[in-house]
């Protein structure tokens, strides 16, 4: 009787979770999903009676009650005595067949239950709470009889909310401020303050990013980068720090391109659907499955980010053990039937860049009217003037030769200049090759040496003149070919080079490098940024160049991610050597020119005397000083704000790969439901609908759809989808909040009040503060949903305000923490460890936004490294980094050997110790005992104590010359366990 009552409903009887069905002996027996049960005759090494004792999780029963004593010991016995049975429990073809049915019971189930008005419980006259929240802990620590921590000193307090809120230490004035504040109020001034800092967001958006499993690679095996992507990322960064309200952040990652479909950064948040991977090597017989697959990674990354249910485990049957029916699971991916990745051409302004336009171009045609007039009623008199002087055209040293093509093997754009330099732009791929050739029309005797400039461009990050995010460039190969016009000569001829020079050369990277055998040395000029360069090398022969012959230049980037040259131009000179890289420059038109003039008047076209007026302008004084004019002024025209960005919609181009197929939409405009998950089972169309378990509205099918305007290319689904996920009265909205506040505490406090953030249902762990966890989230939607308000919160309580001291006596009634009466000891994830880093040492580049790099010699944020799946930045993994081919709740927190080797290794980190040293040094020179204590104030927000000082003091004494002793000092604060943890 208590089995038919309490068990056979969720097993055997209208559902059979976990593959256990006891309506049977057989069944009974016969191993579930997570292996065999029950043990006849043995009921204390039966897997079921741990489950209905609460030994394991999930207790059981699941919902609702446990079992009585008395009930659990009759099974008990039952199972001892063997475990008979006189019938079935349940007749044959009694039992519900088909999809599981959603219940009211389900429906009770602590995590599905609709949010109730929650009252912090009656504590007493309770000293230590600062906040409901702290009535809350308190109630459940006096449950256990244990109390609570004392408060932190301040010192631990203000280093805590730095890295909690920025992921960066405080600086030693601001630590000496805030101990000193007399105002009690100065705590929350102080949150205040650090909620407000734009470096919030690159610290809470990390976070984010790991739920949304973002990437910038497609991953598989071919891995092909995503060099749009980042667009997502910063969108997530500008939300958090303008505090978008949480629901609105949601509704525009599903659809911000149906709801707010002029806003650009509603668009950019779609970014979020396409963060999955994506194969890139589609067949015709994989073509259907790779499809689904992109639709079950939306929706199970919409179940595990926003609502904590792992939806994906109905895709081939009904949630073992969640109320979610196969047929909800493709009702929710039906949602996302034409919904593609695309790299979509967003303008930010269209309408302000027209008016903008608009009237430039009216002030700039006075300009341009005053040079044409000119051309035409002056210029060719001029020209005849010129001509009767029997002038000759000026032929400079350096010639710029005309090029008949300019090409990027990675994909970026080569757009010519008047100056024949080739701004680079688009796509930074990690090595390049550049390969200029010249025009066939272009003969020249006597070539003896080739220079390669590089220029600098207001476009480059410093103005360049490489590509890299901090400027530079590294060449590592120049190669010169020559190949002659006539047409029985196989292939090209290389060019010698020797005796190479520069205008200057980085530590360790020479101009040498470029001819050398090693195809990875290079030339760089590093810390020379902002500036024009330049590079010349002799041909250990002189050159003839005949007529029809090319010269073809290779410039080759295989040293470092990302540093090809932004703004190469090359020219040749016939000069005697040795090298001088001074000298005029000049296109080699010169040459052309002075060969018109050789013929007579009366012989020359009229596209020759379109050739000598060209060139004649561009001496002639009053037409520079015209043109020059209409040249500044377009230097102030207004500028179209597009770009390209990743992003999900509709109607859209594919982004289209290795697939000769016709795009997604047209070749699987439906979504069919699939028995076992196979798409040869179809059973039937799935519609687009919400699951049942999170709605509670008899008009489900209509109450959240939005209608499409009139001839738009979106269903507006994915709206119906993000309303219902927002709505606290009919729809998720209750759930939605208990997740996301619960993410909030679980990075504050160390662990979630519900230990699996990724999991809310039966197979998660339960809340160990229910109301605690109802009154966040209640406080959270009375907020208008701004989580910074949440974080203020959970940050001005004593439990959050607590020490890290360890009782022995509390910890055995509690050693998990759960009930919160310490503050846990918290490791830094590998962001903050090198960023700290960064800033200790005075190196941290604040930028902001825009494409990120693979190289580990970045000095920005570390939010900003290219996540590549197959290419992870190393340290950053030895720290735990995920590796984005899923949403990650939570990451691990290892203590592993490599990691202390890095810390006393990796050059990186040794580049840290060496900068903060630097930072030092003119305090050390003045006294030993400053430096030290300015050291430990920067790393470790306190002063040394007595036993660290002298040490300190007498090893910078004694170790020898005094820079590399600071910089053995400081790598060793780097790598004390008090600077990797929170404190």
């Amino acid at each position: 009787q208590i089995l038919t009552e309490q068990c056979v409903k969720c097993h055997g009887g209208e559902k059979t979770k976990g593959e256990f069905d006891l309506t049977t002996r057989e069944g009974l027996l016969h191993p579930g999903a997570e292996g065999v049960n029950v043990i006849p005759g043995n009921s204390a090494g039966s897997r079921l009676m741990k489950l209905i004792r609460h030994e394991v999780d999930p207790g059981m029963p699941s919902k609702g009650e446990p079992l009585s004593a008395e009930a659990v010991a009759k099974i008990a016995a039952w199972i001892d005595g063997g475990a008979a049975y006189d019938r079935p429990l349940v007749e044959k073809g009694s039992a519900k067949r088909g999809h599981a049915e959603v219940t009211e019971e389900d429906r009770r189930f602590w995590s599905f239950a609709p949010l109730g008005a929650v009252a912090p419980p009656d504590v007493g006259e309770a000293s230590w709470g600062r906040t409901a929240v702290d009535r809350f802990i308190l109630a459940k620590l006096a449950e256990k009889g244990i109390a609570p921590n004392r408060t932190a000193e301040r010192r631990r307090l203000i280093r805590r909310a730095y890295l909690d809120l920025l992921g960066l230490p405080p600086k030693a004035e601001e630590v000496e401020s805030f101990v000193n504040d007399p105002d009690p109020r100065a705590w929350e001034r102080l949150i205040d303050r650090l909620l407000t800092s734009p470096q919030y967001g690159e610290r809470w958006a990390r976070h984010w990013l790991d739920l949304a499993r973002f990437a910038e690679s497609h991953g598989y095996e071919h891995d092909y980068d995503r060099n749009n992507a980042y667009h997502y990322r910063d969108f997530v960064i500008r939300a958090l720090n303008q505090d978008m309200p949480y629901d609105r952040f949601v509704k525009l990652q599903i659809a911000g391109d149906e709801i707010e479909p002029d806003n650009p950064q509603a668009l950019l948040a779609t970014g979020y659907l396409a963060a999955g991977t994506h194969a890139t090597q589609i067949t015709v017989a994989t073509a259907e499955k790779e499809r689904y697959d992109e639709l079950d990674d939306m929706a199970s990354t919409v179940g595990t980010s926003l609502l904590g249910l792992t939806v994906g485990c109905a895709r081939c049957h009904d949630h073992k053990y969640d109320p979610i029916p196969t047929r909800d699971y493709y009702r929710l991916i039906s949602t996302f039937t034409t919904t593609v990745r695309s790299d979509l051409e967003i303008d930010t302004d269209p309408a302000g860049y027209q008016k903008e336009k608009g009237a430039f171009d009216r002030k700039h045609k006075v300009l341009a009217d005053g040079l044409a007039k000119y051309e035409k009623e002056e210029l060719p008199g001029r020209l005849d003037a010129w001509l009767a002087k029997g002038e000759r055209a000026k032929t400079p040293k350096w010639l710029v030769p005309e090029m008949a093509s300019a090409k990027s093997s990675g994909g970026a754009t080569m757009a010519k200049q008047e100056d024949g330099s080739y701004l680079v732009s688009g796509k930074r791929a990690q090595h390049d090759v550049y390969t200029f050739t010249t025009a066939s029309n272009t003969p020249m005797r006597g070539i003896t040496a080739i220079k390669l400039e590089e220029l600098s461009h207001a476009s480059f990050v410093k103005g360049g003149p490489g590509r890299a995010d901090n400027g530079n460039f590294a060449l590592s190969d120049f190669v010169v070919t020559v190949t002659p016009a006539h047409e029985k000569v196989a292939a090209a001829a290389a060019v010698k080079l020797q005796n190479p020079k520069a205008t200057f050369e980085q530590k360790n990277f020479p101009v040498a490098a470029t001819i050398d055998q090693d195809g990875t040395s290079a030339w760089a000029v590093d810390p020379q940024f902002g500036k024009d360069h330049a590079a010349a090398w002799e041909l250990e022969t002189p050159l003839d160049l005949e007529p029809g012959a090319t010269l073809t230049f290779t410039l080759k980037f295989q040293n470092n991610t990302g540093h090809g040259i932004g703004r190469p131009r090359l020219s040749v000179t016939t000069a005697a050597l040795p090298l001088a890289l001074e000298g005029e420059q000049g296109g080699a038109v010169a040459l052309e020119v002075n060969a018109i003039l050789d013929k007579a008047a009366a012989d020359r076209s009229d596209a020759e005397r379109g050739k000598l007026l060209a060139y004649y302008r561009s001496i002639d004084p009053a037409w520079k000083k015209l043109n020059g004019a209409v040249q500044e002024d377009l230097k102030r025209a207004p500028q179209s704000k597009k770009f390209k960005a990743l992003v999900c919609s509709e109607g859209v181009a594919p982004l289209r790969l290795h697939t000769s197929l016709p795009d997604i939409p047209d070749f699987y405009p439906k979504t069919y439901l699939l028995k076992r998950g196979d798409v040869n089972q179809k059973d039937g169309e799935a519609s687009a609908g919400p699951l049942t378990i999170l709605t509670r509205a008899p008009d489900a099918e209509r109450r959240w759809q939005a209608t499409p305007p009139a001839g738009s290319k979106l269903s507006y689904r994915r709206t119906a989808l993000a309303n219902w996920l927002t709505d606290v009265g009919a729809g998720a909205g209750n759930l939605l909040a208990r997740v996301m506040v619960n993410r909030l505490w679980q990075h504050h406090m160390g662990r979630g009040l519900v230990a699996t953030p990724n999991d809310f249902g039966a197979q998660g762990a339960r809340p160990t503060h229910p109301e605690l966890l109802d009154y966040l989230a209640t406080q959270l939607i009375a907020n208008r949903w701004q989580l910074k308000a949440i974080h203020k919160l959970i940050m001005t309580s004593a439990v959050y305000q607590q020490s890290t001291e360890w009782d022995e006596k509390r910890a055995a009634v509690d050693r998990e923490n759960a009930l919160c009466w310490r503050r846990p000891v918290m490791r830094l994830e590998g962001e903050a460890i090198r960023d700290s880093m960064l800033y200790v040492s005075g190196q941290l580049d604040p930028t902001m936004f825009g494409a990120g790099t693979l190289d580990e010699s970045m000095r920005r944020r570390s939010i900003y490294f290219f996540v590549k799946r197959s290419k992870l930045i190393p340290m950053m993994m030895l720290f735990d980094w995920p590796d984005s081919l899923q949403g990650l709740g939570q990451r691990s927190s290892t203590t592993v050997a490599p990691q202390a080797l890095a810390l006393m290794n990796h050059p990186q980190i040794q580049g840290y110790a060496a900068a903060f040293a630097k930072r030092l040094l003119p305090v050390a020179k003045e006294s030993l005992e400053g430096a030290v204590r300015q050291a430990y104030a920067s790393a470790l927000s306190r002063p040394p104590d007595a036993a660290e000082l002298v040490e300190s003091v007498e090893y910078l004494r004694t170790a020898g010359e005094l820079e590399p002793a600071l910089k053995n000092f400081c790598q060793t604060l780097f790598a004390l366990n008090e600077f990797i943890y929170v404190e």
